[in-house]
């Protein structure tokens, strides 16, 4: 193909055509699209420019110019489809957004890296223009980037899943990045190796450092060297402790690992006898403790035979009797970070103002955490935004005062950056208890109701926040596909935590928009106390205690609460009386830490939250509907996460239509006394998403499952027992997507499932027992995506060619064990 042929500028109008198209028809990507003629506009004059410079290229660029040329005529074939796509129809939107970030990476990449200077001065001749041109295609890549970028967020598996890998890139570039920047972590790992592994007189070591230093990601790649892992034999054990640790739990996690039993009871009681003659360590072991910050607690995990490193902001010099310090980053390595997080390479770019990059590194100080949030929180902004930070920066370092005020300064002021729903979304994370992984649902409910937004919005925020990483996402291992968040959790560094509650407790306690207990206490803060006597103006109530009985709550007034938190560590907690007091309260979270599941008493209060809109309940045990007034009239959305639920849901006389008349979506999982669902279940008429996962002890769905004629999405991921899909789940019209992942059990799929006219997804991966396919597969005219394992592939191949557009997924088995640990 010649370069003429290339650049011919058909592909440019007709891409530009539906570009115009689509901000007539699609709202999601109506300001995207808007952006993306500009940017093409803008391109136009350099291709018209190469179209007649008359120069023959040479074969290696006409190849790069050929495969962009296919690139594009993808994009249009893309564009097509989207503008052919349903509103309505949500997956095929979520799939094709997958397919734009694709794209988009394909084309920044090709003007990124494929197109150089030389390459525009060599087809032109005019060598004295080029770095004009250079900087215009340059600035039209960045739009093209960031405006692609964000028509790929939603609110489905594909953002989840590049949000996801996006995070994993992230910190192997850390690893990767921190070993080769320069003497930082490799003397940080050589002084550290010669208390561990060289001195055997050494029994407890520590790494110390201020909050954002990297002291636990210089543990972590100390516990991966191979040295290290040769001389312990892979006896690492790596717990994180953190402000109010379950110090009991932590202590039979590290005995059950001395003595080779990792599956002891949590209950497990150690005692002296115990210490004394059975701790008797056959192999070199070592154990570290990250993030401690109490001596009584550090006192109560040490144990005789084994090598403990402390990795803390707290030296404890009676008890650690070599520490080494981590030190912060050279200037040099301090560039590399922030210009990874400012521009997404090592260095500084020609375009980049240089004195404001240079001090902006010099106020975070050589800080990692404060280098990554500031960084990203500057990127792809003005030379006069730029400024203004570098003056805030400056204003917010007070001479006299220690390195952590500094940080919480400086990182504040990437805070105030924010956008003021973005920002008021990450004050919300200090709802939640440190050092734990918070449910992607769980916080996405929660700002959909306090924040006025819908769920692709708060998705939105998210991945903001992720991408300027104050927030971290997780993908679980055993995940696979990602159509679903449940897998998905968000991690928070704990002096990220720290700012969101120092910036939440300004004002008087009684005027905040946020009540919360920075870490676990036996009791309710007497503060709150203090003030009880006049209403709290808080719009979340966040508490975190151990048990709860009833005498340990005094009378609170929350007029404007809309949400509750309640997290806690026990086997038995009384609801709080003041829950009567919150008329206005519309998500309800309640979270048992403990190893077994908690009685919830005082379950009465429940009649009182007539706008109650979504329940997450975990580790509970729910009692019988039937003996307590729970009618909950607005309830939209419900999910009991390992909780006992058979006095409940096994109850053949519970009539869930009228306890819940509006619940649009169910989740359970990992419910192990989940055997079967009541029949009452068939007559809830607003259900539009049944998610039942990791419930071991499902054995049967009811056959009546047909009468759930608004349900798009039926997921039974990893019900093992389950042998069989009733037939009625053929009448469900509108059902979009099936999930039957890890049903091992389940022999076939329902001969008539060709019925299901509007599903577009089955994800059927480990289902090993599944030999055959119904002949009405065929007639699933909508489907366009099928998961699955290798050996059961080849059962598509013959719907395949029926259906040309539906796509076959193969995914590879997980073996990894790690979340156990969890």
């Amino acid at each position: 193909m010649a370069v003429t042929d290339l650049f011919a500028g058909e592909i440019a109008t007709e891409l530009l055509k539906l570009m115009v198209t689509i901000t007539k028809k699609s709202c999601l990507c109506k300001e995207s699209a808007e952006q993306l003629i500009s940017d093409l506009q803008a391109l136009q004059p350099i291709i018209h420019e190469i179209k007649y410079s008359g120069v023959e290229l040479p074969s290696d660029r006409q190849f790069q110019l050929d495969r962009l040329s296919e690139t594009l005529r993808g994009g249009l074939e893309l564009a097509n489809k989207i503008i052919h796509s349903s509103r309505w129809n949500m997956y095929k939107n979520f799939h094709l957004a997958k397919k734009m970030e694709k794209l988009e990476k394909n084309v920044s990449r090709f003007l990124q890296c494929l197109v150089p200077v030389h390459v525009l001065a060599d087809v032109l001749h005019m060598r004295f223009e080029a770095a004009e041109r250079f900087d215009r295609l340059e600035g039209s890549t960045m739009r093209l980037e960031k405006q692609l970028g964000s028509m790929s967020i939603g609110a489905g598996g594909a953002w989840i899943e590049e949000a996801a890998r996006k995070a994993e890139e992230e910190k192997k570039w850390m690893e990767d990045s921190l070993v080769n920047l320069g003497v930082g972590l490799d003397l940080g790992k050589k002084k550290v190796k010669e208390m561990v592994v060289v001195r055997d007189d050494l029994a407890v070591v520590g790494i110390f450092g201020i909050g954002g230093s990297g002291k636990t990601t210089l543990a972590r790649e100390f516990c991966k060297d191979h040295q290290v892992r040769s001389h312990f034999r892979d006896r690492i054990l790596f717990l994180t402790v953190s402000q109010s640790p379950n110090v009991d739990q932590l202590r039979v996690k590290i005995w059950g690992y001395i003595i080779g039993n990792e599956h002891l009871n949590p209950n497990y009681q150690i005692s002296e006898y115990n210490l004394r003659y059975e701790c008797k360590v056959a192999t070199r072991t070592l154990v570290v403790l990250d993030d401690v910050w109490s001596q009584s607690v550090l006192e109560r995990l040490i144990f005789p035979g084994c090598k403990i490193l402390v990795v803390s902001r707290f030296k404890f010099p009676t008890i650690i009797k070599a520490t080494y310090e981590v030190e912060l980053l050279t200037q040099n390595e301090a560039m590399a970070l922030f210009c990874h997080s400012a521009f997404g390479q090592n260095s500084m770019p020609l375009h980049a103002n240089e004195n404001l990059v240079k001090q902006t590194v010099s106020e975070c100080k050589g800080l990692p955490l404060a280098l990554k949030v500031i960084g990203a929180s500057l990127r792809d902004q003005s030379e006069l935004f730029w400024a203004s930070a570098v003056n805030r920066l400056a204003r917010g370092e007070p001479v006299s005062e220690p390195h952590e005020r500094q940080l919480f300064e400086h990182l504040a002021t990437s805070v105030e950056c924010l956008p003021p729903k973005v920002r008021e979304c990450f004050l919300d994370l200090g709802s939640f208890p440190e050092d734990k992984k918070i449910p992607l649902d769980v916080l996405i409910n929660m700002w959909v109701e306090i924040h006025d937004i819908d769920g692709i919005e708060a998705f939105a925020i998210l991945v903001e926040l992720s991408n300027k990483n104050l927030v971290t996402l997780v993908k679980d291992e055993r995940a696979g596909d990602m159509d679903s968040s449940c897998l998905v959790f968000i991690t928070q560094h704990d002096v990220l935590r720290d700012l969101a509650l120092h910036l939440s407790n300004r004002g008087p306690i009684n005027r905040r928009r946020r009540l919360l207990m920075p870490r676990r206490e036996t009791e309710l803060p007497r503060e709150w106390d203090r003030n009880s006597s006049q209403p709290f103006d808080a719009q979340i109530v966040s508490v975190h205690t151990g048990e709860m009985e009833e005498m340990d709550w005094f009378s609170m007034d929350f007029p404007m609460a809309e949400v509750l938190i309640l997290n806690f560590s026990s086997n038995k907690y009384f609801l709080p009386p003041f829950m009567d007091s919150m008329p206005k309260l519309r998500a309800l979270i309640i979270m048992n830490y403990s190893t077994s599941s908690a009685i919830l008493e005082n379950f009465s209060v429940f009649s009182s939250l007539a706008n109650l809109r979504s329940l997450w309940l975990e580790k509970v045990t729910i009692p019988q509907f039937s003996k307590v007034p729970m009618i909950l009239k607005r309830l939209w959305k419900m999910s009991l996460v390992l909780c006992k639920v058979s006095s409940s849901l096994c109850q053949s006389d519970v009539d869930l239509p009228q306890l819940f008349p509006r619940l649009s979506e169910l989740t359970i999982d990992h419910c192990d006394d989940l055997v079967e669902l009541p029949s009452s279940i068939c007559r809830m008429s607003k259900l539009e998403h049944l998610s039942i996962t990791n419930c071991h002890g499902l054995c049967q769905l009811p056959a009546d499952l047909g009468k759930l004629e608004k349900l798009q999405i039926l997921r039974l991921y990893a019900c093992p027992t389950l042998k069989m899909l009733p037939h009625g789940i053929c009448e469900l019209f509108w059902l979009n997507y099936l999930d039957i992942a890890q049903c091992v059990n389940l022999s076939c799929l329902p001969e008539d499932i060709g019925k299901l006219q509007t599903l577009r997804k089955i994800d059927m991966s480990e289902c090993s027992q599944i030999r055959s396919l119904p002949n009405s597969a065929t007639s699933l005219k909508s489907l366009r995506h099928v998961v699955c394992d290798e050996e059961v592939s080849w059962l598509w191949r013959d719907v395949e060619k029926a259906m040309p557009e539906l796509h076959i997924q193969v995914v590879d088995k997980c073996f990894n064990l790690d979340w156990l640990n969890e």
